[in-house]
């Protein structure tokens, strides 16, 4: 086991140890049950670097390719070449590379202007148990395990490390491992689990004598990142490619400032509120916009849509330009938010979202009354 997926059964496990290994009857009465085999193994999904864990199955390229034009090349284009969002699946790489195990153009100084997935990931496991668990995104685990070889066969023939007429296999995949360009750019040398399993260390290399030591008592927890972190790896608006749509935020200033400036200031004597503190039944304008910047937070939509310019979606004025002389458009728009959908915008779909009828409602009023 060796996912975030497989981590956090562990440490529920770990966590609720006697209530799943011998009952709840011994240590915490009345509290959890022993997990039954079917249930392990429904989370037992992911697979190891070094393969435990991979369902047998095989695919060739060519069976992979039909499975990517089906599934994949909506996102991430035909080759992989990607879309107008998601970044590129192969380049970067060469024959010398896969000699060697290490990407030169990683290097500091390499005039690469976007890094790949193929010029990163170092574990062929880790490529397979991605798709398998994460892909189509939009109906993630649906592939079958066949599929799976077969989409990451196809991906791997992209980047020249398996020839077209290849199948990939549970029996030919270790070999397939030591042709990866980056197989060498990982390291186990740590103490993290499984540690000395697959060559680390037994002492951790971060003993947390610090630990639980002059902590906050009041904690706020947000949905994205404070602002002392989202700088932390310097600017992602600069580290992008340089070509297509698909741009970095502008990671130098507050996530809610690009928005906030194109407001008017609050009238004379009233204080600028900040974003998480407006109430959500300010009145329309302005306003109205401030009051639902918490709602736009809390539910990430502006991680997908801009105010004025096209992200993942569609910004929030074309949505409120294209629907402002629709007949039934609050009662629409609140369908669509909830719902979710493709095909109005492109194809790249908007799952269903987690809100109240009142949130959707109240979106769909802003949008409808403040554009």
């Amino acid at each position: 086991m060796s996912s975030c997926l497989k981590f956090a059964f562990l440490a529920l496990a770990f966590c609720m140890g006697p209530a799943f290994a011998a009952g709840p009857a011994e240590k915490f009465p009345g509290i959890g049950r022993a997990a039954t085999p079917a249930e392990v193994k429904a989370w037992d999904i992911d697979v190891r670097p070094d393969f435990k864990g991979l369902p047998r199955g095989q695919g060739s390229v060519r069976q992979g390719e039909m499975v990517w034009e089906a599934q994949c090349a909506s996102c991430h284009g035909s080759f992989g070449e990607s879309s107008d969002i998601f970044t590129p699946i192969a380049g970067g790489t060469s024959a010398e590379d896969m000699r060697a195990g290490r990407v030169d153009s990683l290097l500091p100084g390499a005039n690469q202007p976007q890094r790949t997935t193929l010029m990163k990931v170092a574990t062929l496991s880790t490529l397979w148990d991605y798709i398998n668990r994460a892909m189509p995104w939009n109906a993630p685990k649906s592939l079958s395990a066949d599929e799976v070889y077969a989409v990451t066969a196809y991906i791997l023939n992209l980047g020249n490390i398996v020839p077209a007429e290849f199948t990939l296999s549970d029996t030919n995949i270790r070999e397939v491992q030591e042709r990866l360009p980056n197989r060498k750019g990982m390291t186990s040398a740590h103490a993290m689990w499984p540690g000395r399993e697959l060559g680390g260390q037994a002492r951790p290399d971060v003993q947390g004598s610090s630990c639980l030591r002059d902590c906050k008592k009041d904690v706020t927890v947000k949905s994205f990142l404070p602002d002392y972190a989202r700088n932390a790896h310097g600017q992602l608006a600069e580290q992008t490619r340089l070509v297509g749509a698909s741009r970095g935020a502008d990671t130098s200033r507050p996530p809610a400032e690009r928005f906030m400036e194109k407001m008017p200031p609050a009238p004379p004597g009233q204080a600028q509120a900040a974003p998480e503190k407006i109430a959500t039944n300010a009145p329309t304008g302005a306003a109205g916009t401030r009051a639902v910047m918490p709602m736009l937070q809390k539910n990430a939509c502006i991680a997908c849509h801009g105010m004025d310019s096209k992200m993942v979606g569609p910004s929030f004025r074309d949505i409120a330009n294209k629907y402002k002389d629709h007949a039934d458009a609050l009662n629409y728009l609140s369908g669509k938010i909830k719902a979710g959908g493709q095909g109005v915008w492109g194809n790249i779909p908007m799952p269903p979202q987690a809100l109240s009828e009142a949130e959707s409602r109240r979106l769909a009023q802003w949008l409808v009354k403040d554009f």
